[in-house]
């Protein structure tokens, strides 16, 4: 850690993980003054803030504050703050530990709708003992939505296990194996060749419902969804409306819009679709302080930070 004349003064404010953050961070920093919104401390001090889900109006306390570091990879629980100053850097983590994580999540979606897994759950009810042709995994066409670390990561393994992927992000991104598409002009051409659509956009106010009647309809008949991006991806009603009709085969979620998922919500008995309780990649504590710290070094030496917020896009 780069060496300031005096030490950082730094708050946490993580939806109740606080206390588990701030003893990491005082292992990894023990020069600096860690602190959270249990803790006896002055606003007027504070150089960095760790959120995560931070209460409303918090950030308005904090007016000497240099940056915001948001606890996950997702920023859209920063950014849509209206309190947020526009000059604030706010800065996300890039892996900290969740890319095997989320790799090994979309391995078992894949292979579940692959296999024919979800078929073989629904014969199982019947007590049915039929068999099925095994499908050849290079025949069977997958496709991310958004390419950042952990997309990458997800499409390059899929890749790597034999079947075949493309990719598409808001800009054109270049992954071996991969075929990549950019840009709204190549979304349904992208959606029209996925038989499993991965979502792993970030939230933003262009992919809020990005999948609805109208791109759901681009999907081949009998394709199936991932999601463990946002709930809010995904026009909920639409999905099941799609499903319902036969032309998706189903869905395997592991985010909602509203969460936890509601106990009456249709999706729980649904026998086309699976449900985790966004646990697909979990930030890793240590892995997450490592960057943070590196980060924050950079930022004392002048230097641009990874994973610095492009405010204007929201990622």
């Amino acid at each position: 850690m780069a060496t300031t004349n005096a030490p950082l003064n730094i708050l946490i404010s993580a939806a109740g993980d606080d206390q588990k953050w701030k003893s990491v961070m005082v292992d990894r920093l023990p020069d600096a003054n860690i602190v959270t919104e249990e803790d006896d401390y002055d606003p007027e001090t504070i150089d960095y803030a760790l959120f995560w889900k931070q209460p409303q109006g918090l950030i308005k306390t904090l007016p000497k504050l240099k940056a915001i570091f948001s606890l996950g990879a997702g920023v859209d629980h920063v950014v849509s703050s209206p309190s947020l100053p526009k000059e604030l850097p706010v800065i996300r983590l890039e892996d900290a530990g969740m890319a095997d994580q989320m790799v090994q999540y979309h391995l078992y979606a894949a292979l579940h709708f692959m296999r024919d897994f979800d078929v073989y759950s629904a014969q199982q009810a019947k007590a049915d003992w039929t068999q099925h042709d095994v499908a050849r995994i290079s025949q069977c066409r997958v496709g991310v939505m958004g390419l950042g670390a952990l997309g990458s990561a997800v499409a390059s393994s899929l890749s790597n296990l034999g079947f075949t992927v493309s990719g598409w992000s808001r800009s054109m991104k270049a992954i071996e194996g991969i075929s990549t598409y950019a840009g709204k002009e190549t979304l349904a051409e992208f959606l029209g060749q996925s038989d499993i659509l991965i979502c792993l956009l970030p939230r933003t106010s262009e992919t809020e419902n990005v999948l609805n009647s109208s791109t759901l309809s681009f999907l081949p008949k009998g394709a199936a969804i991932i999601n463990a991006a946002r709930g809010a991806m995904i026009n909920e009603a639409d999905l099941l409306r799609a499903i319902d009709t036969g032309h998706l085969r189903g869905a395997f979620l592991d985010v909602a819009a509203t969460e936890p998922l509601p106990e009456s919500h249709p999706f729980w008995d649904h026998g086309k679709i699976r449900i985790t309780p966004h646990i697909a990649a979990a930030t890793r504590f240590e892995e997450s302080v490592d960057q943070i710290a590196e980060n924050l070094d950079r930022l004392a030496r002048g230097e641009t930070p990874r994973g610095l917020v492009n405010r204007e896009v929201g990622y």
